[in-house]
């Protein structure tokens, strides 16, 4: 490799060379680094419970991997319980034993505002626990599995979120059960025969420690309310990951020893051990993804530059949908150096204006500082391991793209790039 003084070079992603994994994949492809996905798992050990928050990152590899390191699964619909399942996690019974005089944790939990039909049916069949978003769940529960113990997902009356669209608390959010509506609930719970056994908050995704600070002492208020019963209390997810230069990782150490207080508190004033769960999904895996993507044109519009590549907002929708900010680095053709860089704007394949990898927040069109491109070189965009592939479409026709894990240096094919027939697949004129 030669050495070059230009930021934003990337030949390479876990020891793994890019140019060899666009040959032998293609592009788009999705790439992800396990060792980065064990690292943050780790560094989460001083809870009693990570519940890894699939709809962040749901292909089987990944949820197999993170299983293996100790983590239990949160499903937000039935194809989540499937792929849970497909995974190895067992459908109830404690996956994760009591230690301690702590009681088991539930390997795979349902969490929804509603139960759709077939939701119902797959939480009844496989004996899954239900985190109740919504009064109305509780009596549809009851109805179908008298007895069981439940969790209260509460909405606190306030959120925070990276953007306005990722906030899950307060007024403008559906989420959750509205916090003043909890002594209701409770005697609905009662009347129908649940128990509830569980309290989970969450005020949104990607947000920063001094909100979600906030949400154990609005958790502990609730908790008191709820009573006895009580044996688990979830912090919910929002962990932050810095994506910006300049931006660095939160102090989780600190964070535990708030909720950890938290839980002793409950603990004295209850006379029972509680378990206290974390449920990260960004956090484990945001890191460790990259999306490879080729230049397939560079032209100019008036005084701006674009790099065309062939990844689109149907491969990493994050940047139209929230305007998000992902790293890019350039892995040129052969061992070019590319000594210059230049501003540039990056936009996808699709007929849409939307369609750009340098936009901000309302969909204005920035620019980003790279290695001077030319058509056949690599693109990689970074920290896209989390709301990347999951949320990939078939728009314009395009064929999702493949997976793949990189471990220890080797690489394999965890998910199949669609064909042409994929695309059409169950459809009839």
């Amino acid at each position: 490799m030669i050495a070059s003084s230009v930021p934003g070079l990337r030949r390479d992603i876990a020891g793994v060379s890019v140019a060899s994994l666009a040959e032998t994949y293609g592009t788009p492809l999705y790439a992800y680094d396990a060792e980065m996905i064990r690292r943050r798992c780790r560094d989460l050990a001083a809870w009693d419970t990570i519940r890894f928050a699939q709809k962040a990152c749901s292909n089987l590899a990944v949820l197999d991997l993170v299983r293996r390191e100790g983590v239990l699964v949160d499903a937000v619909s039935t194809g989540e319980i499937h792929r849970a399942l497909a995974a190895g996690y067992p459908a109830h019974g404690p996956n994760q034993p009591g230690s301690d005089g702590l009681p088991p944790a539930h390997p795979i939990v349902y969490t929804a505002d509603i139960f759709d039909r077939d939701s119902l049916d797959a939480v009844v069949k496989h004996g899954i626990h239900v985190n109740c978003g919504s009064a109305d769940m509780i009596e549809q529960l009851a109805e179908r599995m008298p007895g069981a113990s439940i969790t209260l997902r509460v909405n606190p009356g306030f959120g925070h979120g990276h953007s306005q669209k990722t906030n899950t608390g307060g007024e403008g959010s559906k989420h959750g059960i509205w916090h003043e509506e909890i002594p209701d609930v409770l005697r609905r719970a009662e009347w129908a025969g649940l128990q509830v056994s569980g309290l989970h908050m969450h005020i949104g995704s990607g947000t920063d420690l001094a909100h979600l600070a906030e949400v154990a002492g609005a958790l502990e208020r609730v908790a008191i309310e709820v009573g006895r019963s009580l044996t688990t209390v979830s912090a919910g997810g929002g962990l932050p990951v810095p994506y910006k230069p300049g931006e660095v990782h939160a102090d989780l150490s600190g964070y535990f020893t708030l909720w950890d207080a938290t839980r002793k508190r409950l603990e004295d004033r209850f006379g029972h051990r509680i378990r206290l769960e974390i449920e990260p999904g960004r956090y484990l895996t945001a890191e460790s993804g990259f999306v490879v993507t080729e230049v397939r044109a560079v032209k100019k519009q008036g005084g701006r530059k674009y790099l065309l590549v062939d990844a689109g907002f149907n491969t990493l929708a994050r940047p139209v949908l929230y305007g998000s900010y992902h790293p890019m680095g350039l892995c040129p053709q052969g061992d070019d150096p590319r000594e210059t860089s230049e501003e540039v704007a990056v936009g996808g394949p699709l007929c849409e204006s939307g369609d750009i990898f340098t936009q901000t927040d309302g969909g204005f069109v920035a620019t980003r500082s790279l290695p001077v491109a030319a058509v056949g070189d690599l693109l990689v965009i970074e920290i896209a391991g989390a709301y990347g592939f999951v949320m990939a479409s078939n728009y314009n026709s395009k064929p999702l793209p493949a997976e793949v894990m990189i471990d220890g240096g080797r690489h394999r094919l965890v998910r199949a790039r669609q064909t042409p027939e994929d695309l059409v697949r169950g459809e009839c004129v």
